[in-house]
């Protein structure tokens, strides 16, 4: 009986020093895509620092985003290296997350991209990063701000549905932004929308207060998809409920 209790004392406390109350690692998110996602310039302007602008410390995020990116010349001009450099040296101390959003110029004709060699970049690249020990995140294309009437045109047609098939493919997490985005540029219209433009006519890029509003909604959205990036994401209800009820914000 001596000896079960002097057994059972001693399980518990490895038991105890074995199972903490363990706290997961902080993330880190590092931005990988086009200009609209890219930090607001001459020409380019997306969602990405009102998003970054979210995080609470320790995490924290780097906005990769280029003007101009395809799935290729994002990783022919050294770009994608750079995030995979970001990663190589955050996973120890960090849960890293890889958002990847291409599409608005590969769809171009000047590009030369068909649809099957898009998936497949992507593919590639969501494979990449599972590779390093980090999480890649495909998101659908930020909605561009066209209307006919009062109808938001749908002009990422080809490259939306690419990008679903390529997460469903690579067994990714899909973050649908394209679905979000339309449904709130839809429900305020085209002159409330246009506030949003970087410059006047540019429908497709964000000012600065754009990005806040779309960075919240990207925030929202990876919130729903994992809860626990909730304790690292700033909560903002009021431009939440704004959105999610369609009205300008």
């Amino acid at each position: 009986m001596v000896a079960y209790t002097a057994f059972s004392s001693l399980l518990f406390a490895s038991l105890a020093v074995a199972s903490p109350h363990k706290q997961s690692k902080p993330p880190a998110f590092f931005l990988a895509g086009d200009s609209t996602t890219a930090v607001q310039s001459t020409g380019g302007g997306g969602w990405g620092n009102g998003f970054l602008a979210t995080l609470k410390s320790p995490a924290f995020g780097v906005n990769k985003g280029h003007n101009g990116a395809t799935t290729v010349s994002f990783v022919d001009g050294g770009d994608w290296k750079q995030v995979l450099d970001l990663v190589k040296n955050a996973t120890s101390k960090y849960d890293v997350y890889v958002t990847i959003q291409f599409g608005h110029n590969d769809q171009k004709p000047a590009k030369n991209i068909t649809m099957e060699a898009f998936k497949a970049n992507l593919e590639t690249l969501t494979g990449e990063v599972k590779q390093l020990g980090a999480t890649p995140l495909l998101f659908t294309s930020l909605a561009r701000r066209n209307f006919n009437g009062t109808d938001l045109k749908q002009d990422l047609a080809d490259v939306v549905p690419a990008t679903r098939e390529a997460a469903a493919k690579a067994k990714v997490q899909l973050i649908d932004l394209n679905v979000a985005s339309r449904k709130y540029v839809q429900a305020i219209g085209q002159a409330n929308a246009d506030k949003y433009n970087l410059v006047e006519g540019d429908r497709t890029h964000l000012n600065d207060h754009g990005s806040v509003v779309f960075g919240r909604i990207v925030a929202d959205l990876l919130v729903k998809s994992d809860k626990n990036l909730g304790k690292w994401i700033e909560k903002n209800a009021t431009l939440s409920r704004l959105i999610a009820d369609g009205k300008y914000a």
